[in-house]
């Protein structure tokens, strides 16, 4: 696991001082305290670094790592987890290897296979390739976007990174993109490709990014596959969840490669609790397990994680969140280089913080609720198909009246809050209704939002979400909201959460459901093996019967939420006027200061839950503050 970073000159003749990618690394150094690199281009025009942090090979896999005569060099972000398979094939085909590194098998791999190599690749990775005999510069990947991967041209450089701040380091410059704050607003976190400083992207998922001649061009190397659609007569449900239950620890299995002990995130959840029962079978060891509560009833799922804990037999450590979390917000802030707004990384933040006092990498249980069908909102879409059925001057006008009356509550998953949101949007279209559920600030309330000096590149964030569910080819809708979930929510919001909280603290994070082979096999299976009437996560749910208390396989869904309602009216109140108080905003001159109070004072008064809208205002206020402010 590491931090990458580099510098090519695209203008002839020019050269890169390294010294400026040496200051590209040291922002990174989080992400890789044990060891630092530089490989420069024998023409001076290209320079890769890495920071690494050690878990394949300690001694050997310095980056960057090149082949055997130092044409080509590779430097990565991330884990090979058929590195050994790799590197076997490759030795027989007469490459000859220095060390044990993962790392060194991917410069074999390109000069063997080519931009293909990249296909043959199992696990989650970041890469920077030189390819010195055709100055061509690789960047490369991941198919679920697990690690990061940023970059943009500049001033006759374009840079790459793991995070913004090693471009910013190199004298990028700092600017905010109104495109991707429309879109900031929408979600409460910026979807690739753009970033919210113009001019640097985000390469998606599943891409490369080739320069060669002086041209830089991306190509898409796998796509989310599409099954028949249907099972066999004779397929029994207990063979399904066999079949599931093998390719699970597989994927376990695999994720458990390392030099160093591996420890595991423990929610309490059937997600995390799976992953922890089959690396309790498979480790070999006695497994350290790491949980987060809050003192808040309603959001506190310690007992449950308890409860696992003892069952598969772990060495349980347990952290309750004290509600003075100033330091906290503002090392979010640092950590994410733009403003991101899903209050579950605060509490990912402690409990990365007390696992990377224990271990170097655990793993973690995120990705099962968008590959298995575990979001309340895929039930909410299915009983939205018979709601449109009832009549139009019921669902248009009385229902939404009598939702806008319920009582605003601050409790985790308030049925209230649920119900608001269902009867306002439910009678829209299947996608629009989809993405109305997860959307902050709605269109209607972004006009209202904006200052009059402020010109926002104003269009429909949900055209984003539209064009990959109209691409995808299932004929079912509720394999279709996974592929979108799997495409954009998954790597932006929740794999960036998961990534930045556990790098700031240097502690890798893997992630065995979202191993490609599972994903691509759980996609081609039909929606009613994932949503079974309103079961959420059917088939998973059979697969961990046996290994898990029954209790915790048939609990009802819950989530890992942060109590941000009560937060924002209490201790971070200060906090809140302050940075979106009226002076502050007509400083910066983007939002209408008038509106924004108007929000913060009806939550107060429990007129309406505004708690989400205000702590993705307050993420930016910070985030400006400091990047564009202070920057």
């Amino acid at each position: 696991m590491c931090g990458i970073c580099g510098l090519l000159a695209t203008r002839p003749g020019d050269k890169v001082d390294p010294h400026v990618v040496e200051g590209m690394v040291r922002a990174l150094r989080h992400r890789g305290p044990d060891d630092q690199g530089l490989a420069a281009d024998a023409s001076g025009r290209a320079v890769l670094a890495a920071a690494r942090l050690s878990i394949i090979d300690i001694a050997g896999g310095h980056q960057p790592l090149s082949n055997e005569d130092g044409s080509i060099w590779a430097s990565q972000n991330g884990e090979i987890y058929n590195h050994a398979a790799l590197r076997a094939e490759l030795s027989a085909r007469g490459h000859r290897f220095r060390s044990q590194s993962d790392t060194e098998v991917l410069a074999h791999a390109y000069e063997e296979w080519g931009l293909a190599f990249v296909e043959r690749l199992r696990g989650m990775f970041a890469i920077a390739l030189w390819d010195g005999p055709r100055s061509r510069l690789v960047l490369a990947r991941d198919r679920l976007g697990i690690k990061p991967l940023v970059y943009g041209e500049h001033d006759g450089r374009l840079g790459w990174a793991s995070e913004i701040k090693a471009l910013l380091a190199a004298g990028f410059p700092r600017r905010l993109d109104p495109m991707a704050l429309h879109d900031y607003l929408s979600f409460n976190y910026v979807p690739a490709p753009l970033t919210m400083f113009e001019g640097i992207q985000k390469l998606p998922p599943a891409h490369l990014a080739v320069w060669e001649g002086g041209q830089l061009r991306l190509e898409r190397y796998w796509r989310l596959p599409v099954g028949a659609g249907h099972l066999e007569p004779d397929t029994e449900r207990d063979a399904l969840a066999g079949q599931l239950r093998g390719r699970l620890e597989d994927a376990v299995a695999a994720c458990l490669v390392s030099d160093v002990p591996v420890g595991a995130f423990l929610s309490g959840g059937l997600d995390s609790s799976i992953v922890v029962a089959l690396m309790a079978r498979l480790a070999g060891r006695k497994v350290d397990t790491f949980a987060v509560g809050f003192a808040e009833d309603s959001y506190n799922e310690l007992p449950w994680a308890r409860l696992v804990a003892k069952h598969c037999g772990t060495r349980h450590h347990e952290t309750v969140l004290s509600p003075d979390i100033g330091d906290i917000i503002h090392g979010l802030v640092a950590a994410f280089d733009e403003p991101f707004a899903d209050s579950s990384a605060v509490g990912s933040w402690v409990v990365a913080r007390e696992a990377a006092r224990e271990t170097k990498v655990v793993l973690s249980g995120d990705g099962g609720d968008e590959v298995f069908g575990g979001y309340v909102i895929y039930q909410a879409d299915r009983l939205a198909s018979f709601y449109r059925r009832l009549p139009e001057s019921l669902t248009a006008r009385w229902l939404p009246a009598l939702a806008r009356r319920l009582p605003a509550s601050d409790a985790k998953m308030s049925w209230d809050l649920k119900a608001r949101r269902f009867l306002e949007h439910g009678r829209l279209d299947p996608l629009a209704a989809h993405g109305s559920w997860r959307m902050i600030f709605s269109e209607e309330m972004k006009s209202r939002l904006y200052g009059p000096h402020f010109s926002p590149a104003r269009h429909d964030s949900l055209d984003l979400l539209r064009a990959i569910y109209n691409d995808h080819p299932d004929p079912d809708p509720l394999n279709r909201f996974l592929a979108v979930d799997t495409l954009v929510s998954l790597p932006d919001d929740m794999l960036t959460k998961v990534d930045r909280t556990s790098m700031a603290h240097s502690l890798e994070v893997r992630v065995p459901l979202l191993d490609h082979h599972l994903v691509e096999w759980m996609s081609c299976l039909p929606a009613e093996v994932k949503l079974r009437g309103l079961t959420l996560k059917a088939l998973l749910k059979d697969a961990a019967e046996g290994l898990l208390p029954k209790a915790v396989v048939h609990r009802r869904k819950a989530g890992f939420h942060v109590p941000i309602p009560g937060w924002l009216k209490g201790e971070l109140a200060p906090l809140v006027d302050r940075q979106l108080g009226i002076p502050n905003l007509a400083r910066q001159g983007i939002f209408q200061p008038a509106y924004v109070q108007q929000l913060i004072q009806e939550d107060r008064a429990g007129k309406a839950n505004h708690s989400r809208n205000l702590w993705g205002l307050l993420m930016f206020s910070l985030w400006y503050e400091r990047y564009l402010d202070g920057g």
